[in-house]
């Protein structure tokens, strides 16, 4: 296992204040990064987005989340419930919050503004996507660690190309603003890491 002592660094890198700001942004969304401890270290939870029509992150692979509704008491309840919605995995009673993320905003600048939240399993628990998710699956975050994985993902709009830093895991391609969210929580995940 990776140790309670790497998950208590983590809980202090990832201390949120005490009560969420609220977003600059004209929509608030959020995203749950869900950790399993493996045997080496963590897994992180993926999925990849069903392709439809009209929505700009079709067939991505991304964190499960999504926007905010006037029911959630806050932007973690935002997570948890987007999580429970498509991958049927209760956060509230599998896992353990760690804490937050900054909040990112999309790099085609869609009019949205996201608040990334890290959860850590406590408890096994099957995954079910429903019908927005194509594919919900584990990836062991040591190779992303490594660079193993590193990849770029060329996107074109317009008539434009940007070629944007990304993993290739299979050929699922990881790139946009889970590429940054992942990036950030593998920087504080060094700085626990380095001190152990």
């Amino acid at each position: 296992m990776a140790g309670r002592g790497i998950v208590l660094g983590l809980k202090g890198v990832l201390a949120a204040p005490a009560s969420e700001v609220p977003l600059t942004g004209p929509r608030a969304a959020a995203v749950a990064l869900v950790l399993r401890e493996s045997a080496a270290s963590f897994d992180v939870l993926l999925i990849e987005r069903a392709e439809r029509i009209g929505d700009p992150w079709s067939g991505h692979i991304a964190l499960p989340g999504g926007r905010a509704e006037p029911g959630d008491a806050d932007l973690s309840a935002t997570a948890e419930r987007e999580t429970l919605e498509e991958v049927g995995l209760d956060l509230a009673r599998a896992a353990e919050r760690l804490g937050r993320l900054s909040d990112w905003e999309p790099v085609r600048g869609m009019p949205v503004a996201v608040r990334p939240f890290v959860y850590l399993l406590t408890a096994e628990a099957a995954l079910r996507p429903n019908a927005e998710v194509r594919e919900a699956f584990w990836v062991p975050i040591d190779p992303l660690l490594r660079g193993q994985w590193a990849s770029t993902y060329r996107h074109t709009h317009g008539d434009r190309q940007y070629d944007f830093p990304a993993w290739d895991i299979d050929g699922r391609v990881v790139w946009g603003l889970t590429y940054r969210v992942l990036g950030e929580f593998f920087r504080r995940y060094n700085a626990v890491s380095a001190q152990r």
